[in-house]
């Protein structure tokens, strides 16, 4: 196969990308810094910010002394330019979160599902909180970059289609039914575990690491692969279903249909169903998911049953952490999710000796295992990430482009 030849309009894509996402992660610098951190020339510098400028993508952002010379001039993305929303379709409710595009949060809306993710539901409440944060600020649809979602399962694009085995969703037209219900801003679609990785990743505890893991651990259990910086997807983008990796052979049933998987003992699903089990079938305190698992993490302080249920937790996803880390080798694995944090936050070192205990020796020793820094909003924050990146990687416009995923 003949080799692509680069053309001038391929160098000058590159550079806009290169110089916009050094702006954007790193800024405000000035010409003379981007110029020695990109290896680009001067010149080159000085004509690609120049269209930036002019494309109104960058703004001045004040001076800095230079050594001797007249102070040079700071530029950063303008944070002006657009705006983008970002949006977590959770197993226990939709929520839906506006920022500018420096990711500064303007508003956000959380709707619970108590019946579960039904897709229809699912529709009518991501264009009622889209319809809701826009009405909120009084930020005109214009304005508006991309919607990024992230979701259950695995994503087929182009329309987007779902396919969420644990919750029932076999090929769900989720992007055709949210363009049938009104919404016609440019939409971006991932799996919720990878969108809580680039969240991670971006701004969070991944930030500066190469090889990386960042486990969601909600309802169900999921993980973003990082290799050299990238996202691994496999052949059909369902690479990182950690939770439907065995545990326990023959094991609990897990709601894949398969039995001893790990999401049937560290989702909180599993947790909850083990306690309950563990207490002789009696009743949770708590209205959903979240706050039995908060009670369950309360009462571990005086009940045996509750902190042998954690001690129990801890052990699985500490096995489940050490075979991450003999199967990739990262540097970094965070755990996120409101559940991964709930128990995180408690047994995190129970967790870290469990892995160590089953994990390889050196490569063991050179991976941090580190709770998630952007908290429960982590998931929106990467969804809305996903137009942004489009941004990036062109260095132009999304709404000038035919090519939103």
């Amino acid at each position: 196969m003949a080799a692509k030849r680069t053309t001038v309009r391929d160098l000058r894509r590159h550079n806009r990308s290169m110089l916009l996402a050094k702006l954007f992660f790193d800024g405000p610098l000035s010409r003379h810094e981007l110029s020695q951190q990109t290896g680009l020339s001067a010149a080159t510098v000085s004509n690609v910010t120049g269209e930036l400028v002019a494309d109104r993508l960058i703004v001045e952002a004040g001076l800095v002394e230079s050594d001797g010379g007249r102070p040079r001039v700071l530029l950063r993305v303008d944070p002006a330019f657009g705006n983008v929303i970002g949006i977590d379709v959770g197993e226990t409710g939709v929520k839906v979160e506006l920022f500018d595009l420096a990711m500064n949060r303007l508003a956000a809306v959380d709707h619970p599902m108590p019946a579960g993710p039904d897709p229809a539901a699912v529709v009518e409440q991501i264009t009622a909180g889209v319809a809701e944060v826009l009405d909120s600020t009084q930020v005109d649809e214009g304005s508006i970059l991309g919607v990024g979602v992230g979701v259950p399962g695995t994503v087929e694009r182009s329309p987007a289609v779902v396919h969420a085995q644990t919750i029932g969703w076999e090929g769900v037209a989720l992007e055709q039914m949210l363009r049938d219900n009104g919404i016609t801003l440019p939409l971006f679609f991932d799996n919720g575990a990878k969108t809580l990785g680039q969240a991670e990743m971006w701004f969070g505890a991944g930030r500066g690491s190469r090889h990386a893991v960042i486990a969601l651990i909600g309802s169900g259990v999921g993980a973003a692969v990082i290799t050299d910086g990238t996202t691994y997807r496999g052949s059909t983008s369902s690479a990182g279903e950690w939770g439907h990796t065995t545990i326990v052979y023959n094991g609990r049933e897990c709601r894949c249909g398969s039995h001893g998987c790990l999401e049937a003992y560290a989702g909180a699903e599993g947790i909850l169903d083990r306690y309950r089990k563990a207490r002789g079938g009696k009743d949770i305190p708590g209205a959903d998911e979240q706050s039995q698992l908060d009670a369950l993490v309360a009462a571990a302080a005086k009940s045996k049953t509750a902190a042998r249920v954690l001690e129990e937790t801890a052990g699985y996803l500490g096995a489940g952490i050490a075979n991450l880390i003999n199967l990739f080798n990262p540097e970094r694995i965070v755990l996120g999710g409101w559940a991964g944090l709930a128990i995180g936050g408690r047994m995190l070192p129970a967790i870290r000796r469990a892995a160590q205990a089953h994990a390889l020796r050196h490569p063991y020793g050179v991976a941090s295992i580190e709770l998630c820094q952007l908290g429960q909003d982590a998931v929106a924050v990467g969804a809305a990430t996903l137009p942004v990146a489009a941004m990036l990687e062109e260095g132009a416009d999304p709404r000038e482009s035919t090519a939103a995923a």
